[in-house]
């Protein structure tokens, strides 16, 4: 059943389409002999190929097919015979009836893959046509890409060889020998070329021309008439040969004599790469390359030529596996055949090859070609086209460093063996030389990409996410004025805006990874402030410096640090172990000394001939025995190669018809790498299965999972919206909504807070509703204030006064002040004058010290100028300006940035100085923009901090501000706070094969639908910005060894984080309701089990190494909100009871709630185990007390720790002898998220901490020095405090 079930599916990752063999047909060979004979060989003419056999999967015998049909399990849509012209075996006199007529043979039926044109296919084969020779030439090979009508590619490789025309020419170890028995009548000779094509679903180019020259060698032996068996067990072979997954894991397969490498594509993004990626760099210099690469970018019209048709396909995917991520989207032709020249005058862009031939031919009769000749190396244009075919150049400084990086490759394998001995092995020379080139390429591959990153990088800056929105006028004002030519032809083309569409998908592939590996920490910084971005003082000093040498930037965090957390020794901050950064740093010019790590290869049994049904079965199961050695043979945690192995073993049970042992290892791919888990495959699979192998298979718990998951939830990929906009001014009025989304998609300002004070400021005195020219107003008025600032030079003399982290936000006109005639600049950390004349620096004041701000006015002559004067703490002179027009926006400035200031420092907040700079330069362009006698009034609206101190106490308790260390932001740059409804924090380590970035200790922090931002916890600066694992919220976080973080979800599932790539390639999804908790045993360093607990009472406990279930119980009351290990004993917290439990689920003893609280109604919420004290603490829902039991007679009533003006207790950790509580309470009249310290040995509570102006969510301790809390979604920042 399940075989006949699984008859219309289809392997996915055979490597084999079809084969085929071509020539010239039978009746033109013998009208050409008689040409011969009259007039000689050279006169004869060029012969029409067609298709003369054609091979195509799965190779079955006929006499075996019944049998084949229900035990090949070959996953076949139907099933496919050979095709071929039948010749007759020849007779004592054959070359005496050539002349004679021939046999039409009936071919039989075969279904031809799609994207095959059996029409077309000949000509691609012989692109010149089939040229008779007077002599043997050497076997050559070509390569081709076929396109369907939706876009699929396939790909063909074409090996060329000539044979006698006549039989008396046999070929003995690819000598020619003559027959001396046959007549002399062809004394004069003809050597017909014949070809053989491979086609494949993968661009295996460099392996399937090794499999056919295995071939070549085998058909020379063999008689005209005997070539289509050998073809048709190639051809067999090559069909039961998977594609291997993406990753570390190469397929070797032995085809006499050479043993065949087919590589696997680095991740499921990335293309299959079976090139010599060096080959246009031996063809062009460097300047060239780049030429060619800006062609494809801005998606001209182009051929190219060569002599070599080979190097037509080969150099073309070349320069498009240079471009990757970005990718050709336009008719892809590498090879025109002499009848298909008129493809070039298609009128849009398309990128197709033709022979050296034909390039004057093209040149004269195309208009708007780029034509690329690879023999000389040059580019040039038809004709009539010098005027419309603008070719700009790449940006200045990515172009200079990609030709320094290109220049110090080491293109020459003979340079680099001149040292080695000469190999006597065959495949000993082609496995070094195969080594070689994948360092070179993966050297080539770097430096490409490199060269998209510095092109690139900036296009973030410019997305707004929610709204998928582009601002592409604003990204050109940041190019240097040169460069506009190129960005505005590449902008607007089909390639950048798949691009594009990736970027706002967030995606993570190899443009996203190098682009967050060479970040600058500027750029780092710049990731955790909400204020708009202005050069810091580095910045500027490097421009002025050289406007072509930029130095590394390497910023010093603008925030309080947490000195007290101990750092490894790690190399000095400069002395970077990062890539190099090419948008910043022309110097960094020779190329990363990039050693891949060596892939692991798998050898694939032999195929045992003939090919009946028996013969295939052990071919399946020698198959099945050598991956599950090897995957008894490997360790535990290399679970990067256990899962291809799984991937393979699932596609041979498919084949052999064994669908549930297939499932299952599709299955274990959850929890080795997802990435691979080949979904559409697994859907067809259990679709197809019968109804009794469906119960069979629903039996087991993790396929009854597997199937629902495959079944039942609709595919996410398919609802991604891929729309990208781009921003352009509204034309119509605007309420609040639509005028609160049009401010977030110009990247003016995100948070929905600070829009609507700015939608007040707007419309004061009028209808509540913006104009169109009042918002095209404001936004000007913004951007030339921004693009004002990037102007904005600055003296050396002033910069040696000012941190190299600040910026110049806001600059007065030229006034008088008490301290001589200069301009007032504004930063974020203080105030100063810009002296005229004699350029200098004065210090007005900081922030900090600001004592007093007024707006009074002064006597001058007979009339009073508006000044502003400002009291500074440290100064006894008032510092007093002339500011005249500008006094009133001066003095609403300096007072919220005063307001901000003073907030940050009480609260250890620096997102409110961010926060009051953006209020402070709404508020510029709001005047700006009304430009009336009430627009002061309408700033005014903005000026929420200062209004806040004027309204509200700002000062904290004294015990809160004591203990308080740092407040950060893991929702900053979203539209709205989201809550923390997890944190974790892991301690840093110095392993020499880690990153710097990655020894440092980390905080992980789990936001709204499974959202997860870390953070550098030395600098509290943003590690790695959110990426998501699952939809549904974190409940949990553990780190369970140096490499993994755990993560519970809401979903059921444990998502495991690799702490080093930053990525969630595993699953576990052994629960079937939330998981509620996960716990390791104290004390371990490198723990060996992890438990974790779901809201149904099943608790599991899991080996970390092979991440299998080790043993497992369920708890019949259900309800489990979280776990402890203690005394060898689970203790688990239910709400209705706390049980405590062996490791294999017998109960041991039993706290019931109903016992000691039974005149009300509660349950219990959380609890701590205080080993040391033999103590429980609980907290139970709508108390406001804690609990405390002994753990030695939990049937005693507790003892009660009131907490005062505490209105819930949301979570309670312990550190060291204090446990921290977090809840909701009241201070001062107001709802406020509290922390309740409370010493475990007195029991009593020793400080009541107002942490949150939102509930306290969750708790976590750092190396019990520290704890961290996290708020509720209306403030939604983590606290940092100071652990006694």
């Amino acid at each position: 059943m399940a075989e006949a079930a699984s008859q219309h599916l289809s392997l996915p990752s055979r490597l084999l389409e079809l084969c085929a063999l071509l020539g010239a047909p039978r009746d033109s060979l013998r009208g050409l002999e008689q040409v011969a004979q009259k007039k000689g060989v050279k006169h004869l003419s060029a012969l029409d190929p067609e298709v003369l056999s054609i091979f195509v999967p799965p190779f079955i015998s006929k006499g075996d097919s019944q049998m084949a049909g229900a035990n090949c399990g070959t996953l076949g849509k139907t099933r496919r015979r050979s095709f071929r012209k039948k010749r007759e075996r020849p007779r004592p006199e054959q070359w005496k009836g050539l002349s004679g007529p021939s046999r039409v043979p009936e071919p039989e039926d075969v279904t031809i893959p799609g994207g095959v044109d059996l029409l077309a296919l000949p000509q691609l084969c012989f692109p010149g046509g089939v040229c008779v020779a007077t002599e043997p030439k050497e076997d050559r090979v070509h390569f081709l890409v076929l396109t369907d009508v939706c876009g699929n590619r396939t790909y063909g490789v074409v090996a060329q060889y000539y044979r006698p025309l006549h039989d008396e020419y046999c070929f003995y170890n690819g000598t020619t020998h003559w027959e001396p028995s046959w007549p002399a009548v062809s004394a004069a000779g003809c050597f017909v070329p014949y070809a053989v094509c491979v086609v494949s679903r993968f661009p295996y180019y460099n392996s399937l021309k090794d499999c056919l020259s295995c071939l070549l060698a085998n058909l020379k032996l063999c008689k005209d008439f005997e070539v289509d068996s050998p073809i048709k067990d190639f051809a067999a072979k090559l069909s039961l040969i998977p594609s291997p997954p993406p990753g570390p894991l190469h397929l070797v397969f032995h085809m006499k004599p050479l043993q065949i490498v087919f590589p696997a594509r680095a991740d499921p993004e990335s293309p299959i790469l079976d090139l010599d990626l060096h080959l246009p760099l031996l063809c062009f210099r460097p300047e060239k390359v780049l030429q060619v690469l800006t062609c494809f970018l801005t998606e001209q019209r182009i051929v190219f030529f060569s002599s070599d048709w080979a190097l037509l396909t080969l150099v073309a995917e070349c320069f498009m596996a240079y471009l990757y991520p970005l990718q050709w989207q336009h008719p892809f032709v590498p090879i025109l055949s002499d009848q298909m020249l008129d493809f070039v005058m298609a009128p849009t862009a398309f990128l197709m090859g033709c022979h050296l031939d034909h390039f004057e031919e093209v040149s004269k009769e195309a208009d708007g070609l780029v034509l690329i000749n690879i023999d000389h190396g040059s580019i040039t244009y038809s004709k009539s086209t010098n005027d419309n075919v603008d070719i700009p150049d790449v940006p200045l400084l990515a172009a200079q460093t990609f030709i320094q990086r290109v220049q110090s490759l080491q293109l020459h394998h003979e340079l680099h063996a001149a040292h080695l001995l000469s190999s006597t092995d065959l495949n000993e020379a082609q496995a070094h030389r195969r080594a070689w080139q994948q360092k070179l390429n993966c050297q080539i591959q770097q430096t490409t990409l490199q060269l998209l990153v510095s092109i690139f990088r900036d296009v973030k800056n410019h997305l707004n996410y929610e709204h998928r929105v582009f601002n592409s006028e604003e990204f050109l004002k940041t190019r240097a004025a040169g460069d506009h030519q190129f960005y505005k032809q590449v902008l607007d083309t089909y390639m950048f805006h798949s691009f594009l569409k990736a970027r706002l998908n967030r995606r993570m592939d190899a443009f996203a990874q190098m682009d967050l590996d060479t970040q600058s920490e500027e750029d780092r910084i710049n990731g955790t402030l909400v204020s708009p971005r202005r050069p810091t003082v580095e910045k500027i000093a490097s421009r002025k410096s050289s406007h072509l040498q930029v130095t590394h930037r390497r910023m010093v965090v603008s925030m309080p640090n947490l000195q007290d957390i101990a750092m490894p020794e790690l190399a000095p901050r400069n002395s970077s172990l990062r890539l190099t950064d090419t948008a910043g740093c022309a110097g960094s010019s020779a190329v990363l000394n990039v050693t891949p790590k060596s892939p692991y290869t798998f050898k694939i049994p032999e195929i045992h001939f003939p090919l009946v049904s028996e013969c295939v079965q052990a071919y399946y199961a020698d198959f099945v025995t050598l991956l599950s050695k090897a995957m008894d043979f490997l360790a535990p945690d290399n679970s990067l190669l256990l899962a291809r192995y799984f991937y393979l073993r699932g596609l041979v049970h498919l084949m052999q018809g064994q669908l549930l042992s297939a499932l299952l290892d599709f299955q274990n791919l959850y929890k080795t790498d997802i990435r691979i888990f080949p979904a559409d495959l697994v859907k067809r699979t259990v679709e197809s299965m019968s109804a009794p192998e469906r119960a069979q298979a629903e039996r087991a718990p993790e396929l009854m999972r597997l199937i629902s998951e495959i079944l039942d939830k609709p595919h996410e990929a398919s609802k991604l919206d891929d729309h990208v906009k781009n921003f352009k001014l509204p034309k119509e009025y605007m309420q609040l909504d639509d005028f609160m989304k049009r401010v977030q998609e110009s990247g003016i300002v995100k948070d929905a807070s600070t829009i609507q004070r700015l939608f007040e400021a707007l419309t004061v005195g009028q209808q509540k509703q913006i104009d169109p020219e009042t918002f095209k107003d404001f936004y000007n008025c913004w951007k030339e204030t921004e693009a004002e600032a990037q102007e904005v030079s600055l003296p050396w003399l002033v910069m040696e006064h000012l941190d190299k982290n600040e910026c110049v936000y806001k600059l007065s006109s030229s006034i008088r002040t008490n301290l001589g005639v200069g301009k007032i600049a504004m930063t974020q950390k203080r105030l100063f004058l810009l002296t005229e004349g004699r350029p200098g620096y004065v210090e007005i004041s900081t922030f900090r010290n600001i004592e007093e701000v007024r707006s009074t006015s002064t006597a001058f002559l007979l009339r009073r100028i508006p000044a502003l004067k400002i009291k500074v703490a440290s100064k006894k002179e008032v510092f007093e300006a002339n500011l005249k027009t500008e006094c009133d926006l001066w003095h609403l400035m300096v007072k919220e940035m005063w307001a901000g200031k003073k907030l940050a420092d009480d609260h250890k907040d620096p997102q409110y100085v961010q926060q009051a700079l953006t209020h402070v330069l709404l508020m510029d362009a709001v005047v700006g923009t009304l430009q009336s006698p009430g627009a002061i009034y309408a700033a005014s609206k903005l000026s929420y901090f200062d209004k806040m101190r004027k309204e509200v106490p700002m000062a904290l308790p004294k015990t809160t501000v004591e203990t308080l260390k740092h407040k950060i932001n893991p929702s900053a740059g979203e539209t709205f706070p989201q809550a923390v409804d997890a944190l974790l924090y892991t301690p840093g380590h110095l392993d020499p094969a880690e990153k710097v970035e990655d020894a440092r200790p980390k905080l992980w922090c789990a936001l709204s639908d499974g959202k997860v931002t870390v953070f550098d916890a030395s600098s509290w600066t943003i590690h790695q910005h959110s990426f998501k694992v699952g939809t549904a919220k974190v409940n949990c976080m553990v780190m369970a060894d140096q490499n993994q973080v755990w993560v519970g979800s809401e979903d059921s599932v444990i998502y495991i984080i690799n702490v080093h790539s930053m990525s969630c390639n595993k699953q576990l999804t052994d629960h079937c309701s939330s998981v509620t908790d996960l716990i390791v045993q104290d004390g371990q360093r490198v723990p060996s089990e992890v438990y974790s607990c779901s809201m149904d009472g099943t608790v599991l406990a899991w080996n970390v190494s092979t991440l299998q279930v080790t043993s497992r119980f369920q708890l019949s009351s259900g309800g489990l909100t979280s776990i402890r290990l203690h005394g060898g004993c689970l203790w688990c917290c239910t709400g209705n009871s706390i049980m405590v439990m062996t490791t294999n689920g017998f109960l041991c003893q039993e706290l019931k709630i109903e016992e000691h609280f039974k005149d009300i109604s509660t349950s219990f919420l959380a609890f701590q185990l205080l080993p040391e004290q033999e103590q429980l603490w609980a907290a139970c829902a709508g108390r406001s007390e804690v609990y405390i039991w002994r753990l030695k007679d939990l049937a005693q009533p507790p003892q009660r720790v009131s907490l005062k003006d505490c209105s819930e207790i949301i979570c309670m950790i312990r550190v060291k002898k204090q446990v921290w509580v977090g809840s909701r309470g009241l201070w001062q009249g107001t709802p406020r998220g509290k922390i309740y310290v409370i010493d475990a040995e007195r029991k009593t509570v020793e400080k009541e901490l107002v942490a949150h102006t939102d509930t306290v969510r969750t708790l976590c301790s750092a190396e019990d020095r520290y704890v961290l809390s996290g708020s509720g979604r209306e403030e939604g920042k983590i606290a940092i405090w100071k652990g006694e």
